[in-house]
């Protein structure tokens, strides 16, 4: 039993279209082909591969910070449709930037016998970051598939990625330095 899942964070319509209500930008759709590589990789290897998504009510309180977004029920909280989950692939809604927080993740990966995730997706700034935090905190190794994220905003994307890497020890992973809008 493979004990890594590969974990893809919000890659959903309303990050990575251009309609989208809160788009990433180009790097969100530059780092699709990556993604669509690695969860090859993972289902030839027996892992398991898990699609963290947003999912929020229409009142949702995270609305004061961000615009509405990844409604539930709407077109914009979908998987993009490069990435569509495959039977045996697990989608995980969340209401936070952590795929820990609210959510059965943890129960999830702890009965399949995971000790680490591989991330990707979008933001790396937030919900990669929040997500790889809370994962190092309830003792799981992470890496971080660094070109296989983005964000909207470059400077914050590389500070993440140091962040990481320097502070939650997050083991770096594939290309240099992954995506950010310019």
């Amino acid at each position: 039993m493979a004990t890594t899942a590969l974990v893809i964070v919000d890659m959903l319509v309303d990050f990575v279209e251009e309609s989208g209500k809160l788009y990433c930008g180009p790097a969100a759709r530059v780092i699709i082909p990556r993604i669509q590589e690695e969860a090859r990789r993972a289902r030839g290897k027996g892992e398991m591969v898990i699609y963290l998504c947003d999912r929020h009510r229409a009142d949702d309180s995270e609305f004061g910070l961000f615009p509405p977004h990844a409604v539930e029920g709407t077109r914009g909280a979908e998987v993009c449709g490069e990435l569509a989950p495959l039977p045996g692939d697990r989608v995980i809604a969340k209401r936070r930037f952590s795929g820990f927080a609210g959510t059965d993740l943890d129960l999830t990966l702890r009965e399949q016998g995971i000790a680490g995730l591989r991330l990707t997706g979008v933001c790396t700034n937030i919900c990669v970051l929040y997500t790889a935090a809370d994962a190092r905190m309830l003792g799981y190794a992470v890496d971080v598939v660094a070109d296989a994220v983005a964000s909207f905003d470059d400077e914050a994307h590389r500070w993440a990625l140091r962040e990481l890497a320097k502070t939650l020890g997050a083991r770096m992973t594939g290309g240099e330095t992954g995506g950010a809008t310019q």
